[in-house]
This record gives C-alpha cells, structure tokens and sequence, in this order.
C-alpha cells in the first residue's frame, strides 16, 4: 500500500509540472470571466444547446407514440435515430457557439483547484509557485 501512495504522490508531482498544470497554479486560475456579461454568440450558443434538448428524447418519444397510434412502428425505428442524431448534432453546433472559451476557463480553474489539494495531499508544493498566498 505504501508504494501504491509513493507513486500517486510521484504521479500527482508530475502532473503539476506540465504546461497547462503549471500555468494554472502560477496564473492562479478563476472563474472572473463568468462574472462578465456574455457574448450575443454566446447566448445564442446556449439557446441552441436548449434546443438540443427538446429535440432529443422528447422529439424521439412523440414519435413513439406516433408510431403506436399509426401501428407504423417504422416510424419510431427510422426517426428515433435520425431524431436523435439530429438533437445531438444540434448541441454541438451550440457547444461551439457558446462552449469553447467557457470550458477552457472551467477547465483551467478545475485543474488548478484539483492539484493543489491533491498535492497538499502529498505534501508537495506546486511547480512553479508558492502556497502562502
């Protein structure tokens, strides 16, 4: 067990000193940007995103019943899919509308805030930084 936890903290160590880790905790990464008023696209992104959702297993479950009603069940096994392919489609269009500048900021900040408690967990520091702050 004790080797097991030697190489996690070895792991952990090492993981903070890649460039994306590294610049996080040096950076002191947050979450400010969310603060700020988004983006005309951004809402856009969001909108379409919902949409998405209405598109997906609601739009699927109309067709079932649909097909039940109609005794066509071929309408629900071509247009299940198709529907749902659709709606998926559909939130990846609004993911890069409004996704990409948020995640990475969600990201930047998760990353940060996950490897200082993991590296005071190991009684490291981080690379490239001080923990008095």
């Amino acid at each position: 067990m004790n080797k097991i936890i030697q190489l996690t903290r070895k792991t952990i160590v090492k993981i903070s000193k890649t460039d994306f880790v590294s610049l996080a905790i040096e950076e002191q990464a947050d979450l400010s940007a969310f603060k700020e008023k988004p983006s005309l696209l951004t809402i856009a992104g969001v909108f379409i995103i919902c949409l998405s959702f209405v598109i997906g297993w609601p739009a699927v479950a109309a067709l079932g019943v649909m097909a039940i009603h109609l005794h066509q069940p071929m309408i629900v096994v071509i247009g299940g899919p198709l529907t749902y392919g659709l709606s998926h489609l559909v939130f990846i269009f609004g993911m890069y509308l409004s996704g990409g500048t948020y995640t990475l900021i969600f990201f930047r900040w998760l990353t940060r805030v996950s490897v200082e408690k993991l590296l005071t967990w190991g009684n490291e520091q981080p690379a490239n930084t001080d923990m008095q702050k």
